[in-house]
């Protein structure tokens, strides 16, 4: 029984939601356990042909997935969100990645320019109030870039935080599917691979920075430390928003 109280359009994500969650589960159970180049090319060429984008960083561990999907489909679209605090380091990476792999589809997610003057001026919201600092420059400039896009690759993995160890290779995200090939992945496997295949590191990663977010906001990892340990590090936060279940649904992105 539908509820009275409930606007059309929260019924209708609440519904979409529903139908993600489900065929996540059944995707998972089917495709899950494949070999990430195989779950790729499931998901690329077959499950959501030409409706498909690759998010990516290009952070420490980008170039191992972004070489994969290289492999399936170069036109594939790769969206970057550029915060606008980025390391320098990380867009002379993005370009060097894409010029070697041969990607032709290269799209950034931007911030609203309106928003930011109106909210951070100053480019200091990142101390006084990190969560809408990430809500203004990825969470919604994702949204706005994935537009009707029902799903999208990610480049996450179990080892990299406590909040992932139970990560599918395919799990529902609002209305979308977001597809995680590497989700099993060791930290060793990415090693591996990037060794195998010749892959350029990236640049701030021999000194010390292990993941790679907005400069602000980044710090080196000591040994021993988690891996993200220099992301937000003194603040109890561990996610920029994007990756927590169903934070831009509030938008009306579907995500």
């Amino acid at each position: 029984m539908e509820r009275p109280d409930l606007p059309v359009p929260e019924i209708s994500r609440a519904r979409a939601a529903e139908r993600a969650t489900s065929l996540a589960a059944h995707l998972d159970r089917r495709f899950g356990r494949l070999d990430a180049v195989d779950i790729l090319r499931e998901a690329i060429r077959n499950l959501f042909r030409g409706r498909i984008a690759l998010v990516s960083s290009f952070g420490a561990d980008s170039a191992v997935l972004l070489h994969l999907v290289a492999q399936v489909d170069r036109a594939t679209p790769v969206v970057l969100v550029d915060t606008g605090q980025l390391f320098d380091e990380t867009l002379a990476y993005r370009d060097e990645l894409t010029a070697r792999l041969g990607l032709t589809d290269l799209r950034a997610a931007q911030p609203d320019a309106e928003r930011l003057a109106r909210f951070d001026p100053e480019k200091f919201l990142w101390q006084s109030n990190p969560e809408l600092c990430c809500r203004l420059r990825k969470v919604e400039p994702l949204a706005q870039s994935l537009g009707d896009f029902p799903a999208w690759i990610s480049g996450r993995k179990r080892f990299q935080a406590a909040t992932r160890e139970e990560l599918p290779a395919f799990e529902a995200d609002g209305a979308r599917i977001k597809v995680n090939p590497l989700a099993a992945w060791s930290a060793e496997d990415v090693a591996a691979y990037r060794a195998e295949h010749d892959l350029p590191a990236h640049p701030l990663v021999k000194h010390g920075f292990l993941s790679i977010g907005c400069m602000p906001c980044t710090t080196r990892v000591k040994p021993g430390e988690d891996a993200r340990a220099g992301r937000w590090r003194g603040l109890a936060k561990v996610e920029c928003g994007i990756h927590t279940r169903n934070a831009m649904e509030s938008e009306g992105s579907g995500i």
